[in-house]
């Protein structure tokens, strides 16, 4: 399993906590218990579950489940009053509460039939903004890389719908801002909005039957 929340990018199979590209360290016990509330989110995941699941056939006190789960809010800079990610369900257990992108399959997001075209243009050149969620950032494998001053690897999400195109900031080190005002929540993008990321400034464009242009006629002179 290989998914991506906030900041940062979970791996199963290279047991790798990411915070951006800085690995974070999180005990084998706690990197288990982080790995079984994203498999199963969101659904709560019962105390007993989650102590046979992690510790197995070893017995631990209660205790011992809050310290892991207090690890991974610390490693995560959680709170456990306004929890962005590992949810307390009192009395049963936890959950994963965040927003997660799968990145195990790196096929692209497959355009509704009623989705209109919305793409970004940067320094000349146009970027197609798929159907669905598009990452925004300094890493390679987002779907609009920006190899730029001052953009974080995951620096916002733009998501394409049939009709509407939205944008929210992940919790970028220099925030986004579009038309001059920061993100503070998701925002509806609308066609010619000038996106502002760290150093980097691009338009949002989409198209609109309605709007377009018709094509102009080319008078050639005749000899």
């Amino acid at each position: 399993m290989r998914v991506a929340f906030g900041r940062f990018t979970f791996d199963s199979n290279t047991r790798e906590l990411l915070d951006g590209g800085t690995r974070q360290h999180l005990s084998p016990k706690a990197f288990d218990l982080l790995r079984v509330l994203l498999e199963r989110r969101p659904a709560v995941v019962s105390k007993q579950d989650l102590h046979d699941q992690v510790w197995q056939d070893v017995f631990v006190s209660e205790a011992s489940l809050s310290v892991v789960v207090a690890e991974i809010r610390q490693v995560l800079r959680d709170d456990s009053k306004q929890a962005r990610y590992v949810r307390t369900v009192h009395r049963i257990g936890y959950a994963f509460a965040g927003e997660v992108q799968d990145l195990s399959s790196s096929r692209a997001p497959t355009p509704s039939a009623g989705c209109r075209p919305c793409w970004l243009v940067r320094e000349g050149r146009s970027v197609t903004l798929a159907a669905g969620e598009n990452l925004v950032g300094r890493d390679p494998r987002c779907a609009v890389w920006v190899d730029a001053s001052g953009v974080s690897r995951r620096h916002a999400r733009i998501d394409v719908g049939d009709d509407t195109a939205t944008i929210v900031d992940l919790d970028s080190s220099n925030g986004t801002f579009v038309a001059g005002e920061r993100l503070t929540q998701v925002r509806r993008l609308a066609d010619g909005d000038l996106i502002e990321l760290g150093a980097a400034t691009m338009i949002f464009r989409a198209w609109s039957d309605e709007h377009a242009l018709g094509t102009e006629r080319i008078v050639r002179p005749t000899c």
